[in-house]
């Protein structure tokens, strides 16, 4: 190597730097209460540092969440969307595992949508999940009592037999959800759809070449490869991430120990991140 070469060099790379493409990853629960769920409480600052990265050409998110809060969903879509048109920069989503359901509703914050030829996509629908205790408190003599203000401030108590009425007003609810899913996904991938709604928004999970085939998505691929056919070689794919938890510690600097109520608050998110993850067979 010359070294008389160096400086201009470093002032070819001064005058035109390399693009630079922020890489949000969006990997968990949407809404859940462990320390990986997705909400925008959690990603505010994370997806406006990302945005505000010099010699920023694209913002690509890695998702892998089978779903969970319709609400932060729609929170974490508006907040990249306000974003990507306030600063003019193209978004890019790349499922990995799954972008199902609310995973999916983030992905469509996307101008372009890639996914893996194994990933799993779509499931445009809404679920809700619950046990009936009714009958375990019977067998043990225990009586449930509920009061309150207002007909319809109770719904589907797990303590209390079902009622009718209840899972009336319920499927009143998810109706309206879908509805709002639906809208959003024609208003996201208008023309590029390919299929009857009867099909694409029944809550049917895709595979990656039906889901390209259908118009859920726009090609099979990765970040890293896709990024750089995209913006050349010498793109700079910079990770943008939360700020990690630090342990609480006592004098002395050793570990604060966990109250029993945060331990059982885990346990009982962990069990439900694995619910909705076994959905996939993950």
């Amino acid at each position: 190597m010359n070294l008389l070469d160096l400086p201009s060099r470093a002032w070819a790379r001064w005058r035109h730097p390399a693009p630079v493409v922020a890489v949000v990853r969006l990997d968990g629960i949407i809404g859940g209460r462990g320390p990986r769920s997705l909400s925008l409480l959690r990603f505010a600052a994370v997806i406006e540092r990302a945005f505000r990265l010099r010699h920023l050409r694209g913002v690509a998110l890695a998702i892998n969440s089978p779903g969970g809060s319709p609400a932060q969903s729609q929170l974490l879509y508006r907040r990249i969307r306000q974003l990507a048109d306030e600063h003019r920069v193209p978004v890019f989503a790349f499922a990995e595992d799954v972008a199902a359901s609310g995973g999916y509703w983030l992905a469509l914050a996307a101008d372009e949508i890639y996914a893996e030829e194994s990933s799993l996509v779509g499931s445009i629908g809404v679920v809700s999940a619950g046990f009936g205790l009714s009958a375990v408190l019977q067998r043990f003599g225990v009586e449930r009592r509920l009061y309150t203000a207002g007909e319809n401030k109770s719904l589907l108590d797990p303590f209390l037999p079902e009622n009718p009425r209840d899972v009336e007003r319920l499927g009143t609810l998810q109706r309206d959800l879908h509805d709002s899913f639906k809208e959003l996904v024609h208003a996201r991938r208008g023309g590029r759809l390919k299929g009857e709604d009867e099909m694409l928004m029944s809550g049917e999970i895709f595979a990656g070449r039906r889901a390209l085939a259908a118009g859920l998505i726009d090609g099979i691929g990765d970040l890293r490869g896709t990024m750089r056919e995209r913006f050349g070689d010498e793109v700079r794919l910079r990770l943008v991430a939360p700020t990690r938890r630090r342990l609480s510690l006592l004098p002395f600097g050793r570990p604060a120990r966990p109250d029993i109520a945060d331990v059982a608050a885990d346990m009982s998110a962990w069990l439900e991140e694995r619910l909705l993850w076994s959905r996939f067979g993950l």
